[in-house]
């Protein structure tokens, strides 16, 4: 599974502790990550407020919470009406210490709520399988720490974080992004790739993106070739990191 829910907003998954999941459209699942969380136990809720499902006011209730991507910008209310609601989930999560990851879209928009700044990409979309630098601040992080310099990471995004907020540690970096993956305080992360993708994912992506990315320049067919050789090491580092978080909930869920 790549791009399908793992639970959704009416399902349960046992009694483990309880994930907020939000996806913001069709075809943009919990995938890899979602399994991961599924295997260590934990429950994950995935919302689809893309679909009319309202979210929770508040993450009572819940030990963590995951913010999909997506190909609304983080500041479009007009597409995306639901965004300012994920916003105030995130910084919640932040003052209270729950635990949670954005991804993608999903850290855009941490970034934006916590002060930071995402711009259109002046260069095009950055797709496919990309190499990430790693920082000294990795260096003993609960769930990018074992993550090795020069991981690839599947990417499809048009924008990025120009600026992280100024609580922000960043922890990996990138010759065509900077800010791939940051930490605030010691439970949130947020990262601009999809840890959650494989080939098949990215492949459907390419069908309805495609003919953009070809006009500015890219490579659709090529981004997806290089994540399908890249398939082996993608789920060897990802679902690790997914496993490391899930650590990380289940600390805070036995407090």
């Amino acid at each position: 599974m790549t791009t399908g829910t793992a639970g959704d907003g009416d399902g349960h998954r046992g009694g483990g502790p309880r994930v907020l999941v939000v996806q913001h459209e069709d075809g943009t699942g919990p995938g890899l990550v979602g399994e991961q969380l599924i295997r260590s136990g934990l429950d994950p809720r995935v919302h689809h407020p893309w679909a009319g499902e309202r979210l929770p006011d508040s993450l009572a209730g819940y030990a963590g919470l995951l913010v999909l991507g997506g190909a609304p910008n983080c500041d479009d209310e007009k597409t995306a009406p639901w965004i300012p609601a994920v916003r105030a989930l995130m910084r919640e999560a932040v003052a209270d210490g729950v635990p949670q990851l954005g991804v993608c879209l999903g850290g855009q928009i941490l970034a934006r709520a916590l002060g930071g700044r995402v711009v259109v990409r002046p260069r095009g979309p950055e797709v496919g399988a990309v190499a990430l630098r790693r920082l000294p601040a990795a260096d003993g992080d609960p769930v990018f720490g074992r993550v090795p310099d020069g991981a690839p990471a599947a990417q499809w995004h048009w924008d990025e974080i120009s600026e992280l907020p100024e609580a922000a540690v960043p922890l990996f970096t990138g010759d065509d992004c900077v800010h791939q993956a940051f930490r605030v305080g010691e439970r949130t992360w947020g990262v601009q790739f999809h840890p959650e993708v494989l080939g098949d994912a990215v492949a459907e992506w390419s069908l309805s993106d495609g003919p953009a990315v070809r006009a500015a320049g890219g490579d659709p067919e090529a981004a997806v070739a290089s994540v399908r050789t890249a398939e082996p090491r993608l789920r060897e580092i990802w679902e690790t990191m997914a496993r490391s978080w899930a650590e990380v909930v289940h600390a805070y869920a036995a407090r």
